[in-house]
C-alpha cells in the first residue's frame, strides 16, 4: 500500500478529512450501495463536491497501483497508518496482522463454552477495531444473529483516542454493510477513555465482567509516557518494580474485568518475563495462580513497524498451579502447538521467569554463588553526544591531536584518554586496533572530578573552544532537559573512574563474544560491558567460565533474544547464573588449559549437566 500511504500522508492532517476518503474508496472499489445508514452516509464524498471527488479519484488509483483489492485488512492497515507519529509514541497503537486476530479470537472462544445471549466481548484498548471486527465475524458464524444485534448486545470496545472510537463505528459499520445490513443507525458500545481509570460498571448497566477480553496493549516504554500517565500507573499493584511500560497494567486491568471463568487473549511484549519493571506482574500472576498459556515468538519481529519481541497470553480467570508455555514461529500457529507445563512454586518472580528450559536453567542458578554477588558488571561511559567527546586522530604533533568534525579542530593530548568501543570486539578485531581518543573533562585522578570551567579554558583552550562550538548540540541532549554538573560535562558519570582489572565484552552477541582482560587503569570504554574484578588471575578465571558451552547455553536460554540470533548480556540477564566452587587446583588448571572442548567438559562435569 505503498502509494496509498504516501498520498494519504501528503493529503490532510484532519482525520475526518482522510477518513471520508478511505472510507469512499471501500466503498466505491467494493461496489458497495449504501442508502440508509447516516454514519457512513456522512463520510461518503459525493460527485458534486469537485475538489473532494478529484482527490477521490485520485486516492482509488493509487491504491489500484498498490493492491488489486481493497479489502477489510487493507482497511484496517491504512486506519492505523494515518494516527499521527506523536499519537503512536504517547498511545502506542500498532496495526496487528491478520493471521494473529483471527488465531487469538479462535482459540478465546474455544476456551470459552458458553458462548449464549449473555456473551460479551472487551477490546479495552481497541485502536481501529481489528480485533471487534474478527470478534463480530466469529460471534455471527456461531450465533447466526444479525450484525446489529451483536453489536448492541456483546461487543464492547475502550479507546483513549476520540478518532478511534470513529474508525472503530466505520469498520463495523462496513461489515454490516457488505452482509447486506444497511440500517440507519447501529447501536454500539464503544467508549472514549482512558482504560488506566475507566470504570465499566458505570459504562454498563448490571456490569459482571466480559466472557472474552481481546486485544494489543499499547506499546510504549516508561521514558515516552506523560507525567499524567505515571501518575496513574501508580495505583495498578503490577506497577510497584521499576518504571513500568504501557502495557503492564492493561494485565491487571483485563483479568480484573474478566467474567468467572472469562479469557483474555492478549498479544504483547515478553520482557515482562524477565525485566525488573516486570517483576511486579509476575508476582500478581503468581499470588493469584492464574491460568496462563504462553506462546513466545522469540526473537522474531512480528510487527513490521515495531522493534519489539511479542508473546500470546491467554489467562483464563480460574485457579490453576501452573503455566503453560511454548515457543512457536507465527507461521506455525495454524499447526498443533505443544505446551510445557511449569508449576508456578518452582518460579521465582523475583529473579525473572525461566520459561524454556526450567529444570536446566534452575541446576545452573542454584550452583555455587550468583554472578552479581560475586562480580560486578558495568556499562561504559555515557557522553550521550559520542560524535562529539570521541574521536580518532586524523594527525597529532607533540602537543595535540588533530579532530575533523565539520572544520579541523586541535585537542590538547593532556585532556585526551584512550577510550575502545567494546561491543566492536571480535576475534578478529584487535584492542589496539579499536583504541579511540575521548576529550575528558575532568581531573586524571583515581575518582574524577569535573574541571573547573575557567580552569579548563586556561589550560585546555583549544579543547575548550572546540566544545564552545559544539555547545548547542550538547544542550540537546536528554532533549534539552539535562541536568548536569556544567555544559561541557557527560551525559552521565558512569565508569568514569579508574579501573585496574577489567574484561571487555559487547552488550549483544551471535555466540560466545570475545571477552578482553585489560588492565590499564587508564583506558575507558563505552558502549559495550565490562566485569570488574581484584585481580588478573580473577579475570582469567571468570573468562573461562564466562566462554563456556553452559555459560552461553544459559544466555540463549534466558536472555533477552535480538533479531539474527543475538542475545544480551546485560547485567539484568547474567546476575544470577550460579559461578561453581573452585579449588585452587582446577584454578590452575584453568588458567593454563586452552582447548575449549576440554574446558566445556570440565564445566560440564561441575555443573552435573550436558547441554548442546
Amino acid at each position: 500500500m505503498r502509494n496509498a500511504f504516501k498520498y494519504l500522508s501528503q493529503y490532510s492532517t484532519t482525520p475526518k478529512d482522510v477518513d471520508r476518503l478511505i472510507i469512499s474508496a471501500f466503498l466505491e472499489i467494493n461496489k458497495l450501495e449504501l442508502k440508509k445508514n447516516k454514519l457512513l452516509k456522512s463520510y461518503s464524498i459525493s460527485s458534486k463536491s469537485q475538489d473532494e471527488h478529484s482527490s477521490l479519484l485520485k486516492f482509488i488509483s493509487a491504491i489500484c497501483t498498490d493492491t488489486k483489492a481493497f479489502g477489510f485488512e487493507e482497511l484496517i492497515e491504512l486506519f492505523e497508518f494515518v494516527i499521527s507519529p506523536a499519537d503512536r509514541i504517547i498511545n502506542g497503537a500498532i496495526y496487528t496482522p491478520q493471521k494473529i486476530r483471527t488465531f487469538i479470537v479462535e482459540e478465546a472462544f474455544k476456551k470459552n463454552n458458553a458462548i449464549d445471549n449473555s456473551i460479551k466481548i472487551s477490546d479495552i484498548a481497541m485502536g481501529c477495531g481489528g480485533f471487534l471486527f474478527n470478534a463480530s465475524i466469529e460471534l455471527k458464524k456461531r450465533t447466526g444473529k444479525t450484525f446489529s444485534e451483536i453489536f448492541r448486545d456483546h461487543i464492547f470496545g475502550l479507546d483513549i483516542q476520540e478518532y478511534s472510537v470513529n474508525r472503530t463505528k466505520l469498520l463495523l459499520s462496513l461489515l454490516a454493510l457488505q452482509s447486506g445490513e444497511d440500517i440507519e443507525e447501529f447501536q454500539f458500545n464503544l467508549f472514549q477513555g482512558d482504560s488506566l481509570d475507566f470504570d465499566w460498571n458505570t459504562a454498563i448497566a448490571n456490569f459482571n465482567g466480559f466472557s472474552i477480553i481481546l486485544g494489543n496493549p499499547p506499546y510504549v516504554c516508561a521514558r515516552n509516557l506523560e507525567k499524567e500517565t505515571k501518575e496513574k500507573l501508580k495505583n495498578w499493584e503490577v506497577c510497584q518494580s521499576g518504571n513500568s511500560d504501557l502495557y503492564i497494567p492493561f494485565f491487571q486491568i483485563a483479568i480484573e474485568n474478566l467474567a468467572e471463568n472469562g479469557t483474555l487473549g492478549f498479544i504483547t511484549m515478553n520482557s515482562f518475563f524477565k525485566s525488573l519493571n516486570g517483576r511486579a506482574l509476575r508476582d500478581y500472576f503468581q499470588r493469584n495462580e492464574l491460568a496462563i498459556s504462553i506462546i513466545d515468538f522469540g526473537s522474531e519481529q512480528v510487527f513490521k513497524s515495531k522493534n519489539t519481541y511479542t508473546c500470546i497470553c491467554f489467562i483464563e480467570n480460574k485457579e490453576q498451579q501452573f503455566i503453560s508455555y511454548t515457543e512457536s514461529a507465527t507461521k506455525k500457529l495454524a499447526g498443533k502447538l505443544t505446551f510445557k507445563k511449569i508449576k508456578y512454586n518452582i518460579l521465582d518472580s523475583k529473579k525473572g521467569w525461566n520459561l524454556k528450559d526450567n529444570k536446566t536453567i534452575s541446576k545452573i542458578e542454584s550452583t555455587g554463588i550468583p554472578f552479581g554477588e560475586l562480580y560486578q558488571t558495568r556499562h561504559g561511559i555515557a557522553t550521550l553526544k559520542n560524535d562529539i567527546y570521541i574521536f580518532r586522530p586524523v594527525d597529532e604533533d607533540e602537543n595535540f591531536f588533530y579532530l575533523q568534525n565539520g572544520s579541523l579542530y586541535k585537542i590538547e593530548k593532556g585532556i585526551c584518554k584512550d577510550i575502545v568501543n567494546s561491543n566492536k570486539l571480535s576475534r578478529e578485531i584487535s584492542l589496539n586496533r579499536l583504541k579511540e581518543k575521548v576529550i575528558f573533562p575532568y581531573d586524571q585522578q583515581e575518582k574524577p572530578k569535573l574541571l573547573d570551567e575557567k580552569l579548563m579554558k586556561e589550560s585546555f583552550p583549544e579543547a575548550y573552544k572546540y566544545l564552545q562550538n559544539k555547545r548547542k548540540i550538547l544542550a540537546e541532549r536528554d532533549k534539552g532537559k539535562g541536568n548536569y554538573e556544567n555544559w561541557f560535562a557527560f551525559g552521565r558519570t558512569q565508569s568514569l573512574e579508574k579501573i585496574k582489572n577489567k574484561m571487555f565484552f559487547p552488550k549483544y552477541s551471535d555466540r560466545t563474544p570475545n571477552f578482553i582482560i585489560n588492565s590499564d587503569d587508564d583506558l575507558l570504554f563505552y558502549n559495550g560491558l565490562a566485569v570488574i574484578g581484584s585481580s588478573e588471575t580473577e579475570m582469567k578465571i571468570i573468562k573461562k567460565i564466562m566462554e563456556s558451552n553452559i555459560f552461553w547455553y544459559y544466555i540463549k536460554t534466558t536472555s533477552k533474544p535480538y533479531s539474527s540470533d543475538y542475545y544480551s548480556l546485560n547485567g539484568n540477564y547474567i546476575k544470577n547464573f550460579g559461578v561453581c566452587e573452585l579449588t585452587d587446583k582446577e584454578k590452575k588448571f584453568l588458567i593454563k588449559e586452552t582447548d575449549q572442548n576440554i574446558l566445556n567438559e570440565f564445566f560440564e562435569d561441575k555443573y552435573k549437566l550436558k547441554v548442546k
